[in-house]
């Protein structure tokens, strides 16, 4: 049983998905997951569904499920919770999840895929003009971002973080930024990927005093849907990155010798 999408995701991947009896109603990969049993939102879980299906084991994340994970021991209930956050620790966690359900091999044969097909997107990155000043936003109100696997997936893209200093920061409210600071720090492109909701480009555009950073200016505003880069799991390993990159090379593209020079 599965309480985000990550785990869901790679169990899949491993060939592995009849093992899997819940899933969180957040659930969006792969569709044929959606057909499960939906026994958790992301902070909440439906503990008596979830005891009624009798798992052996539940898979978490991190500190914001520890309640949950917490009252599932209470009632007897083994769990496992990662709290991957580097891309190092997503290809750890494939590696652990193959090892608990006795596919070791597997897992270890899909982690080395996924970290050549970054290696392929990293060398891609290399032939672009240059690397542009990237912001992304993980939510509008309080402003966050520099969430560490996502940092380091857009430098594998392409771009050039702007609030590098936050990539170790575990926690949302360690990573809440100033608007302000944001501007004056002129992002060439700004990506948005508001978790459970659209992002509205409108929003970014009227913040006070972004007017006239480069990103708005020349409408570099893109959204991501936050189930390909806000997992840290195969998606954003994969979907993610892709995304990422394709931005930054259109673009450079499209604008040649506009965007060559700093």
């Amino acid at each position: 049983m599965c309480l985000t999408e990550e785990t869901t995701e790679t169990l899949y991947l491993l060939g592995e998905g009849d093992r899997v009896v819940g899933v969180s109603g957040y659930t969006v990969r792969p569709p044929a997951a959606r057909q499960k049993p939906k026994i958790s939102a992301f902070l909440s879980a439906r503990f008596d569904s979830i005891e009624a299906l009798k798992p052996d084991l539940v898979l978490a994340f991190s500190d914001l499920q520890a309640d949950l994970s917490a009252e599932l021991v209470r009632r007897g209930i083994s769990v496992v919770t990662f709290n991957q956050r580097s891309i190092a620790e997503i290809l750890q966690m494939i590696r652990m999840v193959g090892g608990l359900v006795g596919c070791q091999a597997r897992a270890e044969a899909l982690a080395d895929r996924l970290s050549r097909d970054l290696d392929r997107v990293r060398d891609d990155a290399t032939h672009l003009p240059r690397r542009l000043r990237t912001f992304f936003e993980e939510w509008d109100d309080p402003l966050i971002s520099g969430i560490q696997w996502v940092e380091e997936l857009v430098e594998i893209a392409g771009g050039l973080p702007i609030f590098p200093e936050l990539a170790t920061a575990g926690l949302a409210k360690d990573r809440i930024v100033d608007p302000l600071e944001v501007a004056r720090r002129d992002p060439e492109i700004v990506f948005a990927s508001w978790c459970g909701k659209r992002m509205k480009k409108s929003t970014i555009q009227n913040r006070p005093g972004w007017s006239e950073t480069t990103a708005i200016r020349n409408d570099r505003i893109f959204e991501i849907k936050s189930t390909y880069i806000l997992q840290p799991g195969p998606a954003s390993l994969t979907d993610g990155v892709r995304q990422l990159h394709e931005h930054f090379r259109l673009l450079q593209d499209r604008n040649g010798d506009s965007l060559a020079r700093p």
